[in-house]
């Protein structure tokens, strides 16, 4: 089942063709409202109590948790994708001679924290090479064997959207004994993820992008046998009976339970929070699976046009539905980014790949736009 346009609910202008949801979303007009009524608050912190600093954090937990089939106890609340991979780094156990699978071209995020854990231990770095065919699923596979001690993964490739079978490689990383560690920043919200399903050991999400959220916000699942673990900060908020003000000078070496031990300090942040719930919120009522489907059609739209002006892109049956990348055999011009722009149409250069990102606010005459422009300029 696909969706009607949702243009109305955001605040983009007739005249721009934004493509690029991977970059970065626009704000619902109801998460701006909600973040707005949150930065008034401060203005008046006699009316926060102390509930609140409690409250919508959990409600984030919550809505999260139902987005990726988990449960409020296994979600902890992070403020980047770098945080939540580095805290997960700090929870797997690796030992010297191990090796760390990651891909080719992979987002920093998701390997500088391996390789500083890897120079540590004495492990390895194993770079799964591009496919040609955008196989990843079977190149990833080949790569994992009983020396492997982590596989950290993103659900699909950044630059392209060529998709990833993580609950073939989850099967195969507990076979061999290995951690299960996935970098969601660009599918989660937007394609399916079930946490009971592929069995990550830790899954980190930001909510800027696909989540349709603030910025400097997001969130990490971490596996029932993962949440016992050490957290990267040791904040007040995350210890037992921290509701009790008055009694936090009774030090605790108790935490709250589950994966709230690796919450960030002051996340109760009363501005960003309320847009994240109701990005959450708005997500949960169109359903993943329908935002999925619906852009699905649209980014196969844009495989068909691509086609017939020459390009490369990668093929419906290898990628997820909202992302799609267009590869040339020639070169882009150098100020492509510029041409796109000036006729209003915003998308990435990621890598060698023009990707091509849209969500429930785009429409296939803007698809049209960027291949008329494509079409003047290659």
């Amino acid at each position: 089942m696909t969706l009607v346009n949702q243009r109305d609910l955001f605040e983009i202008p007739d005249d721009v063709a934004y493509l690029n949801c991977a970059y970065m979303s626009p704000l619902p007009r109801a998460s701006r409202e909600a973040g707005e009524a949150g930065v008034a608050r401060k203005s008046q912190p006699w009316t926060i109590s102390a509930a609140d600093f409690f409250s919508g954090s959990e409600s984030a937990r919550e809505l999260f948790a139902n987005l990726v089939g988990g449960d409020a106890d296994g979600v902890a609340i992070v403020p980047s994708a770098s945080y939540g991979i580095a805290l997960s780094a700090a929870n797997i156990p690796l030992r010297s001679g191990q090796a760390i699978v990651l891909l080719e071209d992979q987002f920093p995020s998701n390997v500088y924290p391996w390789r500083d854990l890897a120079a540590r231990m004495g492990a390895t770095i194993i770079t799964v090479q591009r496919p040609s065919d955008f196989d990843w699923t079977s190149a990833v596979l080949a790569q994992i064997d009983e020396r492997t001690g982590v596989v950290a993964l993103p659900h699909c490739h950044w630059t392209d959207g060529s998709l990833l079978d993580l609950r073939r490689i989850g099967e195969r990383a507990r076979a061999v004994g290995a951690a299960l560690v996935i970098d969601g920043a660009q599918s989660v919200g937007a394609h399916p993820f079930d946490v009971g399903e592929i069995q990550p050991d830790f899954l980190v999400a930001v909510t800027y992008k696909w989540l349709l959220g603030p910025y400097s916000l997001g969130f990490v699942y971490a596996a029932p046998h993962r949440r016992a673990g050490i957290p990267l900060e040791a904040n007040w908020i995350t210890r037992e009976d921290s509701e009790d003000f008055a009694g936090l000078v009774d030090y605790r070496d108790a935490f709250q339970p589950g994966a709230r031990r690796y919450d960030m300090g002051e996340r109760s942040n009363f501005a960003l929070m309320p847009v994240a719930v109701a990005s959450l919120r708005q997500l949960l009522a169109w359903r993943v699976e329908e935002i999925a489907a619906t852009l699905r059609g649209l980014t196969d739209y844009v495989e068909a046009g691509a086609r017939r002006i020459g390009l490369d892109p990668v093929p419906s049956d290898r990628r997820v539905g909202h992302l799609i990348g267009l590869r040339s055999s020639a070169a882009f011009p150098a100020d492509l980014s510029k041409q796109l722009t000036d006729a209003g149409v915003y998308v990435s250069l990621r890598g060698s790949a023009i990707r091509v990102s849209p969500h429930l606010y785009n429409t296939r005459e803007e698809c049209d736009r960027l291949f008329a422009v494509l079409a003047r300029v290659l």
